[in-house]
């Protein structure tokens, strides 16, 4: 089958074109905007790319036409499409229907950690000889891909068979412009995390209610063999399991014994209990609560499948995180650059607990771009002052004005309340020379943004060099 996709440089669409590829597929794609490194890594699949939405498209006559979510009425090519009658389907849509189908699905579900906590599970059910496949929004370190299908060697002639398993980030926002159900409920999980739920996603969602509905719907697709595994700190979750639960659950974050327990050490280990019975010490580089929660999720949900919680422990030992998440970037002259995906307050403020655990006493530098659709509608910008008190100088960088990636906001005028240490900036060039002309050797200076900053991590390094 030829599949043409719409938005194809997206994280999950990108990924979806490289599984439908290893299906045996066809595959080409276009987006607004088609550049490095989704561009080069779909090229290098043998995807062929084009630029922008041209209704000229159609004449390539594909079998069908995957659509992204960032595709709206009003799009050339899906306009052309809609008059020709030509056929058409969302990308979770087809995940569900052609690469999903038959398999034993763990999804990840919540507001924050969905790409470390997929990580660490397509990570354990690998080490632990499950050869799962995964589809992750963004690159574990571990394999160095956001997607696969996953095989498992035959025994004889060696040939390779299907794995059984797949992983996927489960994101609650809306399918495409013709169906605004969240992306989840075609995942047709037989495990499912949810991980924690907070209000996100201000462009779609009116209220945290609104999120619990489809976290609601969620739970309906889980069979009565299936398992949940929820977090017990989380008042948003327990409403949505009073709405209506048909299958098992179990609890972790819990502080007693019926379900998963942590207690950590001072050097970021931490022992697992399930029921009142230790398991074991996982033992890693991470750091932070909220990494050893995502921990304790991805251990209860390889075990549904089979996976000793003992060698979940030990395969976590060798967890190399995602990119972009508390990535290191660079060190000059004792200053060191991290990159993380951070871009919702409560994400931005355990991020910063966490590298202020690890570093102790030494000045945090908090540069951060609050671009989400959530955080430019201001949604969220009276949390942000909170959030940054871990750092002891924050540089905020975003213009007030109409574009696309314009604040409808003062940046300056909501970190108003941190005072002198907080200043705000609508030049990239004089964000940089600023952050330059306050390092100081010993520094750690934390870049925090769900996008590309404009390859600021690399400028912070040239000018600190």
């Amino acid at each position: 089958m030829h599949i043409h996709i719409l938005g194809i440089c997206g994280t999950f669409m990108g990924g979806l074109a490289v599984l439908a590829k290893e299906a045996g597929h066809k595959v080409t794609g276009c987006d607004a905007n088609v550049y490095p490194p989704m561009s080069t890594q779909l090229e290098a699949q043998g995807i062929e790319l084009i630029q922008g939405f041209g209704p000229e498209q159609v004449s390539m006559a594909p079998d069908l036409y995957v659509i992204g979510n960032v595709v709206s009425r009003g799009n050339p090519l899906m306009e052309e499409i809609l008059n020709r009658g030509l056929p058409y389907v969302s990308g979770p849509q087809w995940m569900g229907e052609h690469i999903l189908r038959d398999k034993w699905v763990l999804a990840v579900a919540g507001t924050h950690g969905k790409t470390t906590t997929s990580a660490m599970l397509a990570w354990i059910l690998a080490d632990a000889g499950y050869a799962p496949g995964f589809l992750i929004g963004g690159v574990p370190m571990n394999f160095g891909i956001s997607a696969r299908l996953g095989s498992n060697a035959e025994s004889g002639a060696g040939a390779k068979s299907a794995s059984s398993f797949f992983v996927i980030e489960a994101d609650e926002y809306d399918t495409a412009f013709f169906d605004k159900r969240s992306k989840f409920v075609h995942y047709h999980a037989r495990t499912a995390i949810l991980n924690n739920l907070e209000y996100d996603h201000a462009d779609i969602f009116p209220d945290l209610h609104a999120i619990e509905t489809q976290f609601h719907h969620l739970v309906r697709t889980v069979p009565g063999i299936g398992r949940l595994l929820v977090n017990a700190r989380e008042p948003a979750l327990q409403r949505v399991l009073e709405r209506g639960c048909w299958s098992e659950v179990e609890a972790f974050g819990v502080a007693a014994d019926n379900g998963w327990a942590l207690q950590t050490h001072a050097d970021d280990s931490f022992d697992v209990i399930f029921n009142g019975a230790l398991q074991g010490t996982v033992s890693w580089a991470l750091s932070g609560e909220h990494n050893r929660m995502n921990a304790l999720a991805a251990i209860a949900a390889a075990r549904h499948v089979g996976v000793l919680p003992a060698q979940a422990i030990t395969s976590l030992a060798t967890f190399e995180n995602v990119k972009r998440r508390m990535e290191l970037r660079g060190t000059v002259n004792r200053i060191a650059v991290y990159d993380d995906f951070a871009h919702h307050p409560t994400a931005i403020a355990t991020t910063l607990a966490g590298l202020r655990k690890k570093v102790g006493a030494a000045r945090i530098l908090a540069v951060l771009e609050p671009r989400s659709n959530t955080m430019k509608l201001g949604t969220m910008k009276e949390a942000l002052p909170g959030s940054l008190d871990d750092a002891d100088l924050v540089f905020g960088f975003g213009a007030k004005g109409n574009g696309k990636e314009a604040l409808g906001w003062d940046l300056a005028q909501a970190l108003g309340p941190l005072g002198n240490k907080a200043q705000a900036f609508d030049d990239l060039g004089a964000l940089v020379q600023a952050i330059r002309q306050a390092a100081q050797p010993g520094d750690q200076i934390l870049v925090m943004s769900n996008g590309g900053f404009g390859g600021v991590h690399q400028k912070i390094l040239d000018a600190l060099g």
